[in-house]
């Protein structure tokens, strides 16, 4: 593809005690098939953090959606009801509270030249571990700046095994952050690169072109939950659900 007109929502969840698998469960096997039916929204990926490089337990979750005006019809769907829940979804929300004490959430927009999921997938691409970064930039800049991960960071990576999957600026704010999201081939890959970004000449190189932009760079590294699509080559399905009803 070379316009990826989507829309993806971007979700930090935090969890409550040791349910940190019981929620990746719960989100791939349990919502997502539902949501491919019902919001044609894929699985882009759901992730637990590696909690010595970021906040802990908590997981991350990348849904991808039909564009702007899909995930508008969605809201219109969800957001009914006293509780502004689809009630259909009550059981399927009382479950979740179990295993979540609550989330940050971002509205976010690919680069024109960003894969979708399915694109990847094609490609045979497969990772059980994530490079994400958030790069939060002056106001009006955040587009600007993501075009550098076009011409800088994707080769410069490259030598160490690093595949970029994912390139978006947030919505609804001042054209301010980017996200990237990095397919590593293991934890060696990212230790290698980690190892060498004031020594070598194309990591430096990116660093540079970006710095006078950037006013913040967060870099964590995410593992693949079990049904991930980045590690299974596929969208979860109703028969990886475990001890669940329909919903």
């Amino acid at each position: 593809m070379t316009d990826n007109d989507r829309a993806y929502i971007h979700e930090f969840i935090d969890i409550r005690g040791v349910h940190r698998g019981d929620y990746m469960h719960h989100m791939t096997a349990n919502w997502s098939p539902n949501a491919q039916e019902d919001r044609n929204q894929l699985c882009f990926g759901v992730w637990g953090v590696v909690g010595s490089t970021g906040t802990w337990p908590q997981v991350c979750n990348i849904w991808e959606e039909p564009g702007l005006d899909g995930l508008a019809r969605s809201f219109g769907g969800e957001t009914i009801g006293r509780d502004l829940q689809d009630p259909k979804l009550a059981k399927w929300w009382k479950k979740a509270s179990e295993f979540r004490r609550g989330g940050f959430d971002r509205i976010v927009l690919p680069a024109p030249w960003m894969p979708t999921i399915t694109e990847t997938l094609d490609t045979g691409l497969r990772a059980e571990v994530c490079a994400h970064e958030i790069i939060r930039v002056r106001p009006g800049t955040a587009a600007e700046t993501l075009e550098l991960v076009r011409t800088h960071a994707m080769g410069a990576y490259d030598p160490y095994g690093w595949t970029m999957v994912g390139a978006w600026t947030t919505a609804m704010r001042d054209d301010d952050e980017l996200i990237v999201l990095w397919a590593l081939p293991g934890y060696d890959a990212w230790a290698a690169a980690e190892a060498a970004q004031s020594t070598d000449d194309g990591l430096r190189s990116w660093r540079e072109a970006v710095r006078p932009a950037a006013t913040d760079w967060q870099r964590i590294l995410l593992a693949a939950a079990p049904l991930c699509p980045l590690r299974t080559g596929r969208q979860p399905n109703r028969d990886d659900r475990i001890d669940w009803e329909e919903l």
